[in-house]
């Protein structure tokens, strides 16, 4: 069986192709500027990629060339869309109702709508990828929502609740949803496979480190917490994202700037973070060079973001009375040995022991642990693959039809 996977965002569209006989990617790429002079970027296994600039209105138009990369030229791979069977949707948030990926309906449509002003540009995409495939595929093709919320709908209410009065839950929904589950629920399982334990006997700590960074507490197989709340907003320092800060900061620039709720959201959003605080780039590469070499508000935001980091293992370790793994995943975590390094050295006192050669590889591919014999807890490096996740759920459920 063949299932394509999407992620659209308010401007992209990502996709991949995959043969899940033997889970193997046939063809992946990206559209980008939607609403503007397009491209698309599509790569096949071998190496070879293929970039076509063209018009994309929108997310209608991005899809009709995905399926034209996918169907003619030197990148073809099938020969009809009919040779795929299902299609998965990667979907930010889907509140309380959704705990595991489900089958798209027009309820399902309209409950992430709902849903739009916790994630507006998010879920709206969300929706945009969605509606695109039905026009083109039509109803024969069975298509799944797979929700970046659903694996951290265990975490119990003392996690999830805010201590804000409790009308505000009833009326608006407002309490911790987590975000990033698809990606900490894959490395948590590849974790529990790699010690060789069942993932209901041992307590893992994921980091998934990338431009957004969000770290979960999973005891027994379930996420008890993580770091990411009501939006994709709180917790660690991020590229442009604050992370967590005093809520008065918010009311107090408000008034001394004179901004508005979209100028201030804009602010946390997009100018923080590593951002905000180097003054150069919000992509941790830049940063790490510049601090290296004696850029003082860099090493500023590289400090900020690792003690982040640091202090919420600890508590998760905390909440979990213990720790047996941690996993580093995303696009830092996957690369950066440095953080790694420096974030294992904190750890002592739990025991955590660094191997220093094994961390040492600058890009990991395959799942690595980079923590000595002796370590009383064991660290790996885990490449997340969302797509793959997205992709087994998506087949379990049409499957069952």
């Amino acid at each position: 069986m063949k299932v394509m996977v999407i992620n659209a965002g308010s401007s992209s569209l990502k996709y991949q192709v995959m043969d899940m006989d033997n889970e193997m990617v046939l063809a992946k790429g990206v559209c980008e500027r939607i609403g503007e002079s397009g491209v698309i970027t599509h790569k096949l296994p071998d190496g070879q990629k293929f970039i076509n600039e063209l018009d994309m209105p929108t997310h209608k138009e991005a899809f009709d060339a995905v399926v034209d990369a996918l169907t003619n030229g030197d990148g073809k791979i099938i020969d009809s869309l009919s040779e795929i069977s299902a299609v998965g949707h990667r979907v930010v948030l889907g509140g309380s109702k959704y705990t595991e990926s489900t089958l798209i309906t027009q309820e399902v449509i309209d409950t992430v709508e709902s849903l739009c002003d916790l994630a507006p540009l998010h879920n709206s995409a969300n929706i945009l990828g969605i509606k695109a495939c039905q026009a083109t595929f039509g109803c024969d093709v069975p298509q799944v929502a797979v929700f970046d919320t659903s694996f951290h709908q265990t975490m119990p209410e003392e996690a999830y609740m805010y201590a804000i009065p409790y009308e505000f839950y009833e009326k608006y929904g407002i309490r911790k949803y987590g975000y990033h589950g698809t990606s900490h629920r894959y490395v948590s399982d590849v974790c529990a496979q790699v010690m060789n334990k069942d993932k209901k006997d041992i307590k893992i700590i994921t980091c998934h480190l990338g431009n957004g960074c969000s770290i979960s507490a999973i005891k027994n197989g379930k996420c008890i917490d993580t770091s990411m709340g009501l939006t994709p907003l709180d917790g660690v320092v991020m590229g442009t994202r604050c992370g967590s800060i005093d809520p008065s900061i918010v009311t107090y620039l408000m008034q001394k700037e004179n901004l508005d709720a979209a100028q201030i959201d804009s602010i946390m959003n997009k100018k923080s973070g590593l951002l905000g605080v180097s003054g150069l780039s919000n992509d941790s590469r830049d940063v790490n060079d510049a601090a290296v070499n004696g850029n003082e508000r860099c090493k500023l935001a590289v400090k900020m973001q690792h003690y982040h980091i640091v202090k919420l293992i600890g508590a998760y370790a905390a909440a979990m009375n213990g720790v047996d793994a941690i996993v580093f995943a995303g696009g830092i975590g996957e690369n950066n040995p440095y953080l790694r390094q420096d974030i294992m050295s904190r750890l002592t006192y739990l025991g955590v022991e660094a191997d220093q050669q094994a961390n040492s590889v600058p890009h990991c591919s395959d799942n690595i642990k980079i923590s000595s014999e002796n370590s009383k807890v064991s660290v790996f490096v885990i490449p997340t693959d969302e797509e793959l996740a997205i992709a087994r759920d998506t087949l379990k459920i049409v499957s069952s039809l």
